[in-house]
C-alpha cells in the first residue's frame, strides 16, 4: 500500500512540473533579427543584445553579439521579453517584446546614437557629437563620476583642475568668479547649458552662484569656435549637460550636509524612464555665513531635464534650470576696511526646447529654442568708512562709519541690470560614412535694461549661418573646415572660419598605444557690450560704431597611450592674438577730445569707447594621467600662458600697460589629484598651484601683483551599505591665505560631513 501511494505521489509531481514547463519548453522558437547602424548607416560591431523574461530578474538570458556590419540574431521561445542593445559610447536602448508563438521571426532594425553624457563623446567641439579622437580642438571632460569623487559643489570648483584653466574670485563663497581659458579674457569664453548660451550679451558669466545639482558632464574646448557658436566663443566654449533619466524603476538621491561658518546645504533628485519618456528633476539649498559672518551667501537651485521619443528618430527634449542667490560682498577686506552691508542678489535662468528628427537614412536635423536671463541686484545701502581727506569728496554720513585716509565707501541705494537673450536655432546634416557636411542657421534677440544708460531699455537682432564639413579619408584621419557669417546688429557681418585635423600616427599595442596628433586653427569674435555702445554714466558716452573684438588661434598637440592605455600623456602649444579690444578714455587735448561719429564733432571732458588694444597669449597644457592599479589612479596638469598686452593707448592703470602680462591670468599654474577607492572607501587628495598674477588693486594704490599659492583639498566617502553613504571634505586643507584677485581673501580650511541616500534605480 506504501509502496502504491508512494508512486501515485511521484506521478503527481512529475505531471505537475511537466505541466508547469511545458508551455515554455513546447513554445515554438521565435527569430529576433535586424542591423545596428550608426547616425552615419554604417552598421555597428560589437554591440551585446541581451533578452530576458520581462518582470522576472532571476531568468535566463540569450545573449548574442552584432558582427561588423551590424547585424545580429537571437533565437527565443515564445514568450514576453525585456530587450537590451549595448555597446559603448553608444546610447544603450531597451525595449519590452511580446515574441506571439504565431510568428516564427521579429526583425529590429535599430539606428544607435552616441551617448551625449559619455566620457569618450564630444558634443561641443562639433555641430554632430563625435568620439573624442576624432576632434581636432583641444578637449577637456569632467565627468559626474569626476565631481561626485571630488565633491565639488560649483562649476569653479569642478574646473579649477582643467588645464588652461584660471579662476578669479572676488573673495570667499557668494564673490563674483571669473574663468580664463588659454589666456584670454573671461569674456571670451562661451558658456553653454544644455545648449543655451548664458553669457551676458557680450560679456562674462558670473559663476558665482553656478552649482553642479543634476549635472552629469563638464565639456571644456580650448580654440576659438566662433565659425560654430558666434559671439564670445573667441578663446574656447564650456558646455553643462544635465543628468538624463535611465531607469525603469525611480532613482532618488537625497543628500544633507554641514560644516564650518554655519554651512548648511541639501537637496534631492528623481531621475527615470517611464516608456518613451525620461525625465530628472533637482533641487537644493546652500547656505553660509563665511568668515567673521561678513561673507554670508544663500542660494537655491532648481534644475529639469525632460525628453520623449515620438519614434526611432525623432526626439524631443526640454531642460531647464533656475539659480536664485544672496551674497554678501565685504569688498577688498585686506586693503580697505569691510563693508558688510554691500550685498548682491543674483537670479540666473536658462530653457533649452530641441527636436532631433531623421528624414531618410542621411538626413539629420535639429531644430532650438533657447532662452536665458539674468537679474542682478546690487546696493550698498549704507556707509562703512568715510575719507578724512577733504579732496576724497568723502564726507561721513554714517556716526558708525569707519575714518580712513582716502578711502571711500559709496552708497548706493540699489541698482537693477536685466539681461535676456533668446535665439532660434536650425541645422541639417547630411551624413555618410567618412563624411558630413551641416548647414546652419541661427537668429538671436538680445535685450538689457542697465542703470545710467542714454536708453531705460536696449536691445539687439543677430543673425547667422554656418556651413562645417568633416571629412575621413582614412580610419586613421579626421579633417574639418567650416565657416560662420554672422549679421549683427551694430557691428555689420563678419565672417570667421575654422579648420583642424586628428590625424593617428601610430597606432601600436602593448606598452607603446596610440600616437595622435591634433592640429586647429580658428578664429574668434565678441560683440560690444551694450553699456560700450550705450554708456551716459556720469557724462560718459557709448560708440554705437564700436567694431567686435577679434582673435586668431591656433593650437597643435600630441596625444600619447602607454602601457596597454593605462597610461596617457598630452600635450599641446597654443597661440592666439586678439585684436581690437575695447578700451575707454577720456577725452581731451591728448587724443584731439575724441573723434565722434561724423556730424557729432569733438567733445572735451567725456568719457568714450575705443578699438584700440591688442594682446597675445601663448603657451602650452601638458596633462597626464595614470591608472597604477585596480584601486589607485594619479593625474595632473601644468600650464605655461605666456600673455602679454600688446598696444593700450588709453590706458590709465600701470598693471594694464604694454609689457605687463594680462591680469588675473598666471604664467604658470597646475593641478595634481590622487584618486583611491578600495572595498568601501574613496578617497581625493587635490593639490592646485597658481603663480604669481598681473593685477590690480583699482584704488589707485599702485598694487599689480597678487602672490603665488599652493592650495590642498581632501574627499572622502564611505559607503555603509548599499545606497548609504557618508563624507568629509577639508577644501583648502592646510588653511592656505592666499588671493586669486587682489585684495579679497580666499576662504580659509573650511569642513563639511554629510550624507547620502540613494535608492530604486534598478532597469
Amino acid at each position: 500500500m506504501k509502496t502504491f501511494l508512494l508512486g501515485v505521489l511521484t506521478c503527481l509531481i512529475c505531471f505537475s512540473t511537466t505541466a508547469s514547463s511545458s508551455p515554455q519548453s513546447q513554445s515554438p522558437d521565435v527569430q529576433l533579427k535586424g542591423t545596428l547602424l550608426d547616425a552615419s548607416g554604417a552598421g555597428i560591431g560589437g554591440v551585446q543584445v541581451v533578452a530576458q523574461l520581462a518582470n522576472d530578474t532571476q531568468s535566463h538570458l540569450w545573449k548574442a553579439t552584432s558582427t561588423t556590419d551590424g547585424a545580429y540574431t537571437l533565437t527565443l521561445p515564445a514568450g514576453n521579453y525585456h530587450v537590451v542593445f549595448a555597446r559603448k559610447p553608444f546610447a544603450t536602448r531597451e525595449f519590452d517584446l511580446d515574441l506571439s508563438a504565431t510568428e516564427s521571426l521579429r526583425t529590429l532594425d535599430l539606428r544607435l546614437d552616441l551617448e551625449r553624457l559619455s566620457s569618450s563623446v564630444v558634443v561641443t567641439a562639433q555641430p554632430q557629437p563625435l568620439p573624442i579622437q576624432q576632434t581636432s580642438a583641444p578637449v577637456d571632460v569632467i565627468t559626474r563620476d569626476d565631481i561626485n569623487a571630488r565633491l565639488s559643489v560649483t562649476l569653479p570648483d569642478a574646473l579649477l583642475t582643467s588645464p588652461g584653466i584660471a579662476i578669479g574670485r572676488t573673495g570667499p563663497t557668494g564673490g563674483s568668479a571669473s574663468v580664463f581659458l588659454n589666456g584670454g579674457n573671461s569674456a571670451y569664453a562661451k558658456v553653454l547649458v544644455d545648449g543655451t548660451p548664458v553669457n551676458e550679451p557680450g560679456n562674462a558669466v558670473d559663476f558665482a552662484n553656478f552649482t553642479l545639482d543634476n549635472i552629469d558632464k563638464v565639456e571644456v574646448v580650448r580654440g576659438a569656435e566662433s565659425a560654430i557658436y558666434g559671439s564670445d566663443a573667441v578663446s574656447g566654449v564650456i558646455q553643462v549637460f544635465t543628468h538624463r533619466g535611465t531607469t525603469r524603476v525611480p532613482e532618488v538621491l537625497i543628500f544633507a550636509e554641514g560644516g564650518s561658518f554655519d554651512t548648511g546645504r541639501g537637496g534631492a533628485q528623481i531621475s527615470g524612464l517611464f516608456g518613451n519618456f525620461d525625465y530628472s528633476g533637482a533641487a537644493s539649498y546652500f547656505s553660509t555665513n563665511g568668515p567673521q559672518d561678513q561673507n554670508t551667501f544663500l542660494n537655491r537651485t532648481l534644475s529639469s531635464n525632460f525628453g520623449y521619443r515620438l519614434g526611432e528618430d525623432n526626439q524631443l527634449r526640454l531642460t531647464l534650470r533656475n539659480n536664485t542667490s544672496n551674497a554678501q560682498t565685504s569688498g577688498q577686506t585686506l586693503l580697505e576696511p569691510a563693508n558688510p552691508d554691500a550685498h548682491t542678489d543674483y537670479h540666473f535662468f536658462s530653457s533649452n526646447a530641441r527636436w532631433d528628427f531623421v528624414t531618410g537614412k542621411r538626413w539629420h536635423h535639429q531644430l532650438m529654442g533657447a532662452e536665458s536671463y539674468n537679474r542682478q541686484f546690487t546696493a550698498n545701502p549704507i556707509q562703512s568708512f568715510y575719507a578724512t581727506d577733504p579732496f576724497a569728496f568723502c564726507p561721513q554720513s554714517n556716526p558708525a562709519a569707519v575714518a580712513t585716509a582716502e578711502f571711500c565707501d559709496f552708497t548706493d541705494s540699489g541698482s537693477h541690470y536685466q539681461y535676456n537673450r533668446a535665439s532660434l536655432n536650425t541645422q541639417s546634416s547630411y551624413l555618410l560614412e567618412n563624411f558630413s557636411a551641416t548647414a546652419g542657421y541661427q537668429y538671436e534677440v538680445e535685450n538689457a535694461s542697465i542703470p545710467f544708460l542714454a536708453q531705460g531699455h536696449v536691445r539687439r537682432n543677430n543673425q547667422a549661418g554656418f556651413l562645417d564639413f568633416r571629412y575621413s579619408p582614412h580610419a586613421r584621419a579626421s579633417l574639418n573646415f567650416g565657416a560662420r557669417a554672422e549679421a549683427n546688429g551694430y557691428f555689420g557681418t563678419r565672417v570667421v572660419p575654422r579648420a583642424g585635423a586628428s590625424l593617428a600616427l601610430l597606432q601600436g599595442r602593448g606598452f607603446w598605444g596610440e600616437t595622435r596628433l591634433r592640429a586647429f586653427y580658428g578664429q574668434g569674435m565678441k560683440e560690444p557690450r551694450f553699456d560700450q555702445l550705450f554708456d551716459d554714466q556720469f557724462g560718459d558716452l557709448g560708440n554705437p560704431n564700436l567694431k567686435p573684438e577679434s582673435s586668431k588661434t591656433w593650437t597643435i598637440g600630441l596625444d600619447q597611450k602607454l602601457a596597454g592605455d593605462r597610461v596617457r600623456l598630452t600635450g599641446e602649444y597654443f597661440s592666439s592674438r586678439f585684436y581690437d579690444m575695447i578700451s575707454f578714455a577720456f577725452c581731451d587735448l591728448s587724443n584731439n577730445f575724441c573723434d565722434l561719429p561724423p556730424g557729432a564733432g569733438p567733445l572735451f571732458g567725456f568719457g568714450y569707447f575705443f578699438n584700440t588694444d591688442r594682446s597675445r597669449a601663448r603657451g602650452t597644457n601638458i596633462t597626464a594621467e595614470a591608472r597604477l592599479n585596480r584601486w589607485l589612479r594619479v593625474r595632473g596638469n601644468y600650464t605655461y600662458d605666456d600673455s602679454l598686452v600688446l598696444d593700450a593707448p588709453n590706458v590709465f592703470d600701470p598693471a594694464q600697460l604694454p609689457g605687463n602680462r594680462l591680469i588675473r591670468r598666471p604664467v604658470n599654474s597646475g593641478s595634481i589629484t590622487a584618486l583611491a577607492n578600495w572595498r568601501r572607501l574613496g578617497v581625493v587628495l587635490s593639490g592646485y598651484f597658481s603663480g604669481r598674477r598681473t593685477d590690480s588693486d583699482f584704488l589707485g594704490l599702485g598694487l599689480n601683483r597678487t602672490p603665488g599659492y599652493a592650495r590642498f583639498d581632501l574627499a572622502t566617502t564611505y559607503q555603509f551599505a548599499p545606497g548609504i553613504s557618508a563624507y568629509l571634505r577639508a577644501a583648502n586643507l592646510f588653511d592656505k591665505s592666499y588671493q586669486d584677485a587682489l585684495g579679497y581673501p580666499a576662504l580659509g580650511r573650511e569642513l563639511r560631513i554629510g550624507m547620502n541616500y540613494r535608492f530604486g534605480g534598478k532597469m
